[in-house]
């Protein structure tokens, strides 16, 4: 496997078919063997909808039986620890991330980079954290690394493209015997040897384990690496090397790490520890118009020494933003309203007479955290996006025009 030539995408042959040649023996082999293929068109028949089983969705819209997923992020923001409790609640069937599993079944949880002892540590820290007890675990987690029980599905030769077929009948085994509903292969380009950029070599590679899934009815996810971004978020389509995978699968996710506008909004000391990720092709599940946040906690495994200290990992929690309408309410709203009724309040937040001031008074909040202050925009937007206030145009002592802010025609309630 050292003396690899990759093909190029143009260039790229399939092992199999690599005895097509062009002289005359070839040729008679050619049609002997295109007499021997047999390919039918099947005729439509009506099945009415409502008799066809729903998909099997195991967890959220990510994992879904017979179907290859992937999950996509830049290195170091927690896609390896997301795996890891997202395995143990379905190992567990709890809910541990705002996510109750849809069954519970058993999990294969496969690490291409990290020896099993640190896996142990990681698995370890994440059961202590959410208090789950090892006879809840045991039977239903199984885990390897890739340093001790490696899973190479293909390779690329100077013929070009070839699956494992052992390593393939020897997965599917293995997924059957122990009964397995998930598995996580953690990260994607550990479970072969060709070239990322070759679309036709990593086609085969996710539609062979594609057949695995189907033909196992196993929810497989592939984690997988993004190329550079410089900076920018992080989509679906920013996983590295060719898109053939993307295009395999049934459901993506991209996870980012928060920036540092988020957490100056939300007043997050350490941006470092949150990340989030939103569902770029889940084309199998409704659409989702936002983004499930996460937040690394910091788990002590109590395992110190004489001469060593304790290990601190971080373990995966659900975090949920601060919402700007919390401890708000219509006695609020209506107190803004009359205030800026009978005072001279302006749009701008430069403006000495800034409405926001106004809104901080009556909120007894401080709009010198970054937090407020940005939470204090947002409520001012929302009343005037819903006609809570208004804006006005007109000049002020000065003469000179500017932006003010009145009561709206809003006449709620609440």
């Amino acid at each position: 496997m050292n003396d690899v030539t990759p093909p190029s995408e143009q260039a790229a042959k399939v092992v199999h078919m690599s005895h097509f040649m062009p002289d005359a023996a070839s040729s008679r082999h050619d049609a002997a063997e295109r007499s021997k293929l047999h390919i039918s068109a099947t005729p439509f028949k009506w099945v009415n909808p409502s008799t066809i089983p729903p998909r099997e969705w195991v967890y959220g819209h990510h994992y879904v039986r017979q179907f290859v997923s992937t999950t996509v992020a830049p290195g170091g923001v927690g896609k390896s620890s997301l795996s890891i409790v997202e395995a143990l609640a379905i190992a567990t069937g709890k809910n541990l991330l705002g996510i109750k599993p849809n069954e519970r079944t058993k999990v294969w949880l496969w690490n291409g980079e990290d020896p099993l002892e640190e896996l142990q540590r990681r698995v370890g820290a994440a059961m202590r954290l959410y208090g789950l007890q090892p006879e809840e675990v045991e039977g239903w987690l199984f885990m390897d690394s890739g340093r001790t029980s490696p899973v190479i599905i293909a390779e690329q030769t100077r013929q070009g493209t070839k699956i494992a077929i052992p390593v393939e009948e020897a997965l599917e085994a293995t997924i059957r015997e122990n009964e397995i509903g998930v598995v996580i292969l953690d990260p994607f380009v550990s479970v072969h040897r060709v070239s990322e950029n070759d679309n036709g070599a990593i086609d085969m590679v996710a539609k062979t384990i594609a057949g695995i899934a189907d033909r196992t009815r196993c929810a497989f996810d592939l984690v997988h690496h993004v190329r550079k971004t410089n900076g920018s978020e992080v989509t679906v389509e920013d996983g590295r090397g060719a898109v053939a995978l993307l295009s395999a699968a049934r459901a993506a996710r991209a996870m980012n790490q928060m920036t540092q506008d988020e957490a100056d909004k939300w007043g997050v000391e350490n941006r470092r520890l949150h990340f989030r990720y939103f569902d770029g092709k889940a084309n199998l599940a409704p659409p989702s118009e936002t983004s499930t946040w996460f937040k690394l906690a910091s788990v002590d495994l109590g395992n110190a020494t004489e001469t060593r200290p304790s290990d601190w990992l971080g373990v995966v929690t659900r975090w949920e933003p601060p919402r700007p309408f919390d401890d708000v309410t219509a006695e609020h709203m209506h107190e803004v309203r009359r205030r800026v009724a009978d005072g001279q309040w302006r749009l701008d937040p430069q403006s000495g007479e800034w409405v926001g001031k106004c809104v901080a008074e009556v909120l007894a909040v401080d709009l010198s955290d970054k937090a407020v202050k940005s939470k204090v925009k947002t409520i001012i937007k929302t009343w005037i996006d819903t006609g809570v206030l208004n804006k006005e145009e007109r000049k002020d002592n000065k003469r000179n025009p500017r932006t003010f802010v009145i009561p709206g025609d809003f006449e709620g309630q609440g």
